[in-house]
């Protein structure tokens, strides 16, 4: 686990956000994907919310140089080998179930388990996770709950995601317990509807530049 756990948090450590994306049109996946990397931000998270997504994932592995190509919203242990077949190299899921943790196991692709209260926080340690997916964040409690846990469960890192944007991340980021976030706002529907890659990039970097 450790070393799937170091995996793990060499891509969260890439960037302070992870852009979540849900992908209507694969047309669309390499330019989205070359905008973000272009503004800094490498690992992305495609999730498997349309029926593009694993096709889009498979895309942005083989044609986007620097990208690290990662799905989210995996419920259970057949999307999870999809994904990985498809060029994922991490998993997120929104919550946990025994189902994705005996699929997390027998794959070298590491899982990014979701949690939202102490005791799901307490479980997943459990099975020797130590980075967890805080969702929904804002919904769940926000910056002051995932603080709060702080103390009580130290050791433990979250990728807060749920409602956060430019405005609120550096409230997670300024976290001890936080690696990085998850947001969309990143790659707008309308500028990706559009293709506006350059509009894309430069929120990107805005992004990319929370971490300083």
């Amino acid at each position: 686990m450790s070393e799937k756990t170091d995996r793990l948090l060499s891509v969260l450590k890439l960037q302070p956000v992870v852009p979540v994306l849900i992908i209507d049109d694969v047309a669309t996946a390499v330019p989205l994907a070359r905008a973000l990397v272009a503004g800094g931000l490498k690992a992305i998270e495609i999730t498997l919310r349309t029926t593009a997504a694993l096709e889009a994932i498979r895309a942005v592995a083989n044609e986007v140089e620097g990208a690290v190509a990662g799905a989210g919203t995996i419920l259970n242990a057949a999307q999870y080998e999809a994904a990985v077949e498809a060029g994922s190299q991490f998993i997120v899921s929104p919550g946990t179930t025994q189902e994705l943790i005996d699929a997390a196991n027998d794959s070298e692709i590491p899982l990014l388990p979701g949690a939202a209260t102490a005791s799901e926080v307490m479980g997943l340690r459990e099975e020797g996770y130590k980075v967890m997916k805080f969702f929904p964040a804002e919904q769940a409690g926000g910056a002051a709950y995932l603080k709060s846990l702080s103390s009580p469960l130290a050791g433990t890192l979250f990728c807060p995601t749920g409602g956060i944007s430019l405005s609120n991340a550096k409230d997670y980021l300024s976290l001890p317990n936080v690696v990085c976030v998850g947001g969309s706002w990143v790659a707008p529907k309308e500028l990706v509807a559009r293709g506006d890659w350059a509009g894309i990039t430069k929120l990107a970097a805005e992004a990319f530049a929370l971490r300083g």
